[in-house]
């Protein structure tokens, strides 16, 4: 039906015509955000799309993300389908100025709050549209409110922006009932994710990538149909394999593709699963997988402790225990907050050099390991070259 000429598209583009094509295809569909219009964009994700739509559906709004938030949520239940744009996923967790103010007003709430619990009030204001309101309220109404809103934005770090500006929420959002949790890793991802989010009837929390707008990828003619969408909670299986799976996410399928090349050059097949949709989990793809390969490798650049690749090496535990013929291992992030300064930087998020690489290698499938493709490499190796195959000696 369609050609196989392929075209090239980069992400910052596959977002921008997605949006542009929702946009004109629903007019109930509008962005608001920073800097959205005027600016088209901090990215320029929405370049063109205030003069084509006018301000009423390109809003620029004050810095104040649980303001217009809240408005988003507000407008999704009257029907509308807001496109909410986050700066940074990281200012999701930002309070209102006017909601401190009101607290400084009644003095006494600050003299009676112990200063953790002043923090967690403060905090639970900033994702309260998000978690409380959004995704609760279709079960809590007994299904008679839906909220069909997208909160997207860049996610995971960048580069210099310290601890407060470069964590990875997928693990946060994920483990919400209520909420799906999205992340596009190639411009086919980008294009066809974020239509689906659009025309979802619940909340989509669309994690972007800040490192991979610019990337550039390959897309055919049916990707840059009008009417294509990726379907949410189906992952891909990027490269096929037979001796380990590699699962990852966003900027980590990349690592994981170039990990899968060094092991093929090794006699190592590895299979490359591209989750696209952290909530719901397509564990039915994850397990069929494992249950062909009897090995499992999982890779995030966020932390460690409660991480996506914790709930996946569970799900591979409850359902294909059997099958594994080594333990699971898990690559992550460092497990501390983003250090400011370069050259820590450079040890606690992915990198492709082998510089801080060579400085990390761990002889068991115990310990938690930077996200290098060295280190993925170094991980399958260990799951594909253990000297008694415990399925087999089961």
């Amino acid at each position: 039906m369609f050609g196989i000429i392929m075209q090239r598209m980069t992400v910052r583009d596959a977002l921008n015509s997605a949006l542009d094509e929702e946009m004109s295809a629903d007019p109930k569909v509008f962005l608001m955000g920073e800097e959205v219009g005027e600016y088209q964009g901090a990215y320029k994700i929405s370049k063109g799309l205030l003069d084509k739509y006018g301000p009423e559906r390109v809003l620029d709004t004050p810095i104040t993300e649980a303001g217009f938030t809240g408005i988003g949520v507000g407008a999704a239940y009257h029907g509308l389908k807001p496109v909410i744009e986050f700066m940074t996923f990281n200012f999701s967790m930002q309070i209102v100025v006017d909601e401190v103010i009101s607290v400084w007003d009644f003095r006494w709430v600050l003299l009676k709050l112990s200063p953790v619990a002043l923090q967690s009030w403060l905090l639970m204001q900033a994702i309260d549209h998000i978690i409380n309101s959004a995704a609760k309220s279709n079960y809590m109404s007994a299904g008679q409110i839906s909220v069909p809103i997208v909160f997207r934005g860049p996610n995971g770090a960048a580069a210099g922006v310290g601890a407060q500006h470069s964590q990875c929420y997928a693990s946060w959002y994920a483990s919400c009932p209520g909420l799906k949790v999205l992340a596009p890793y190639s411009s086919e991802d980008a294009r066809g994710l974020l239509k689906a989010a659009i025309r979802d009837p619940d909340p989509v929390v669309f994690l972007e990538n800040e490192l991979l707008y610019g990337e550039t990828f390959p897309v055919s003619a049916e990707v840059l149909d009008s009417s294509f969408c990726v379907p949410i909670g189906k992952a891909k299986i990027e490269r096929e394999g037979k001796d380990v799976t590699i699962t990852a996410f966003s900027k980590m399928v990349g690592y994981a593709l170039k990990a899968a090349e060094i092991l093929a050059k090794e006699g190592i097949s590895a299979e490359v699963i591209n989750l696209r949709s952290i909530r719901p989990l397509d564990r039915d793809t994850i397990n069929a997988s494992v249950r062909k390969t009897n090995r499992l490798v999982t890779v995030e650049e966020g932390f460690p402790q409660h991480g996506v690749g914790a709930e996946i090496c569970a799900s591979v535990v409850e359902e294909s225990f059997g099958y594994l013929d080594a333990p699971v291992e898990r690559i992550a992030g460092a497990d501390v907050p983003m250090p400011y300064a370069a050259n820590l930087e450079r040890l606690a998020v992915p990198q492709l050099k082998l510089l801080f690489g060579l400085l990390f290698r761990f002889l068991t499938a115990k310990a938690f390991i930077w996200p290098f493709v060295e280190d993925i490499v170094r991980a399958a190796k260990r799951s594909c070259y253990r000297s008694v195959p415990m399925a087999a000696a089961a």
